[in-house]
């Protein structure tokens, strides 16, 4: 009705403006009030059936931009109601998932506002001819500015149709992480876990790396790493975070958890445990986060150390004998006069006394 309303005011507002400038005109002119309202109604009724543009036989005037923005108001209400009522009366019935019953929903709302607006087209007397100017004027009109608009438009029927998403998917483009809430003409819009909505455009999905998480079903596996230390029983340590897995609510039983011993790392021995969830697909880091909780006790309680990183050093000492011999002064002499000759002798004989 908003829309509705915002679509009244750009019809009536010209009008009244039109109305306000014909009886300014005519009261400066000296009129009567009867002629002035003659002249509007002549001014009125010239504007009214005006022809503002031709294409081929067919003339677009003021009368018939009213007649179809009427109808395409009309046609809109018309086209939500019976798409809401396939939602709730047949849709909502049926076995499909929510993506198929979103897709069937939007594409038989453009059908049925297609049929609608060709139905219109034929009641004004469109023939083909003028239909094919129009579409060749479109077409232009597209190639200058709009290519990017036709290309979104484009790639959300292949998103209804094929269906690499899906209204409810967790999806990632990018950086961007989140889940399908609505799929429209231009944008997907994405749902953050932070409650942000990002309005993605449709061709991204189709020309773009997306990883669909959900793609298949709502089963995700979750791989959660830790270490212990070299003392514990890996045979023990399975069977306590095993147990840990089985005992959280939101850990499917098929499939079954399991833990991979990963290898022998400087401080621990290092494991993992992978588990699945359908509940907590949005919410992977808050599950991962509650199976560490439950970790840190469980292996306390089992007396099962969690080391830190830490480095042992080893020192060997060795017994080294040093001699040390003082040369003669006459020997200091013989070399440095060899060396250097007569004149570093001296000093260097001196330096010793």
């Amino acid at each position: 009705m908003r829309r509705l309303s915002r679509w009244a005011k750009w019809v009536i507002g010209p009008l009244f403006a039109v109305a306000a400038i014909g009886f300014a005109v005519s009261w400066l002119a000296g009129m009567s009030p009867s002629a002035m309202l003659a002249n509007l109604g002549e001014l009125v009724q010239f504007l009214w059936n005006s022809p503002l543009v031709s294409f081929g036989s067919f003339r677009l005037t003021l009368a018939i931009i009213v007649q179809v923005a009427v109808f395409l108001g009309i046609l809109w209400i018309v086209t939500k109601f019976a798409s809401r009522i396939l939602r709730t009366k047949v849709l909502d019935r049926t076995d499909l998932d929510e993506g198929q019953k979103f897709s069937v929903q939007r594409v038989s709302a453009y059908l049925l506002f297609t049929l609608g607006a060709l139905n219109l087209l034929h009641m004004l007397g469109v023939d083909l001819g003028s239909l094919a100017v129009f579409s060749g004027a479109l077409g232009i009109g597209l190639g200058l500015g709009f290519q990017t608009i036709a290309k979104n438009f484009a790639s959300g029927l292949i998103l209804l149709f094929e269906q690499p998403i899906k209204v409810g998917d967790r999806v990632q483009v990018g950086d961007l992480l989140g889940d399908i809430v609505n799929i429209g003409s231009r944008g997907a819009w994405v749902r953050t876990n932070e409650n942000v909505v990002m309005i993605v455009p449709n061709s991204e999905f189709i020309e773009g790396r997306v990883t669909n998480w959900t793609a298949n079903d709502r089963n995700v596996r979750l791989s959660i790493p830790l270490g212990v230390s070299y003392n514990s029983d890996p045979e023990h340590v399975r069977a306590v975070l095993l147990r840990v897995a089985d005992e959280h609510p939101d850990v499917l039983v098929k499939p079954a958890a399991g833990v991979i011993f990963t290898g022998f790392g400087e401080s621990s021995l290092d494991f993992e445990l992978r588990v699945w969830t359908s509940k907590q697909v949005t919410t992977p880091r808050t599950m991962t986060s509650e199976l560490y909780f439950s970790l840190f006790a469980a292996l306390k309680e089992a007396g099962i150390e969690i080391p830190f990183p830490q480095r042992d050093v080893h020192l060997r000492s060795a017994e080294a004998t040093v001699r040390m011999a003082t040369p003669a002064k006459d020997d200091d002499a013989e070399v440095a006069e060899k060396l250097d000759g007569p004149a570093l002798a001296k000093p260097l004989a001196g330096a010793q006394q």
